[in-house]
């Protein structure tokens, strides 16, 4: 896990020195269309999924589909900037800064049991004792993602909102030790192991950890609504070539395709992307100074 400091720029920096963190192969950016994914998962798994999912989307969109997996949102971000990457897998924070930066545009919105809305939360291993987020004062926590929003923003938005930290104040006046564990599953591994006292993560995150390891973890804060993961595309994509690629994903949907879904990161499904949909992520973004 790393520790960083807490600013913007060290946001970006961190994601960049990581960028193209596995590849199937694909020349990013040489030809066809270049994906992006973010490692809330085992990224060598990832790996073997986008291998399937790239097949397949070659025979349907018409090009030549390759991917690599990122260390983390910032370099996913980063890829879309500098051209190794088309289309990225993303939260909604780092579309929002995306979107804020570059011109990114929201393409498809992931939907999970059955609504594009999820929240974040607070684990900690059920033999603790803590019980509240006040008991995290002191304590070390593994969040995902510097800029994740289930996984970062928005837990510490609720830290906030308890009183147990000042907006824009560094959150290590709080915690005993801050790291960014690089993913969801990554995270709440070092919370059930012991490596830290709490994750903060994806209201589905526990689905990441053995069975055994779920029946020993709990939840103790939840976050305000938040949108869904979205797949975004930078801004001077081909315009034909993004909606071959939108009406492709689509088809995942499709009885006959579903199976499809599991490699990438397992929706139910996705829906075209509402820009509106992310106001209340772009009104938290400001607020913490991400975005003007």
């Amino acid at each position: 896990m790393r520790r960083y400091g807490l600013t913007r720029r060290g946001f970006v920096l961190s994601g960049v020195a990581g960028l193209g963190l596995a590849s199937t192969g694909f020349a990013a950016g040489k030809r066809g269309l270049t994906l992006a994914f973010i490692p809330q998962e085992n990224p060598e798994k990832l790996i073997g999924d986008i291998k399937v999912i790239s097949a397949w989307l070659s025979e349907r969109v018409g090009v030549t589909v390759g991917g690599f997996v990122t260390i983390d949102h910032a370099a996913a971000v980063e890829a879309l900037r500098n051209g190794d990457a088309d289309i990225s897998f993303m939260g909604a924070l780092p579309f929002v800064l995306a979107e804020a930066e570059i011109g990114a545009e929201p393409l498809l919105a992931e939907v999970y049991r059955g609504s594009p809305i999820y929240t974040g939360r607070v684990f900690v291993r059920r033999d603790s004792g803590i019980t509240s987020t006040a008991d995290l004062r002191g304590r070390d926590i593994a969040f995902a993602d510097p800029i994740s929003e289930s996984g970062y923003l928005y837990p510490l938005d609720g830290f906030v909102r308890d009183g147990l930290l000042a907006q824009g104040q560094d959150p290590n006046a709080f915690f005993g030790r801050v790291y960014f564990a690089g993913g969801y599953q990554q995270a709440m591994q070092a919370m059930a192991s012991g490596l830290v006292d709490a994750a903060a993560a994806s209201q589905y995150a526990e689905l990441l950890l053995t069975p055994e390891q779920q029946s020993q973890v709990i939840w103790i804060a939840e976050t305000a609504p938040i949108p869904s993961h979205v797949v975004i595309g930078r801004k001077d994509l081909d315009s034909a070539l993004k909606q071959r690629f939108i009406d492709a994903m689509l088809a995942l949907n499709e009885p006959e395709n579903r199976a499809l879904l599991r490699h990438v990161y397992s929706p139910d499904g996705y829906i075209v992307a509402d820009p509106a949909a992310y106001d209340g992520v772009r009104e938290m973004a400001r607020r913490y100074g991400l975005i003007k």
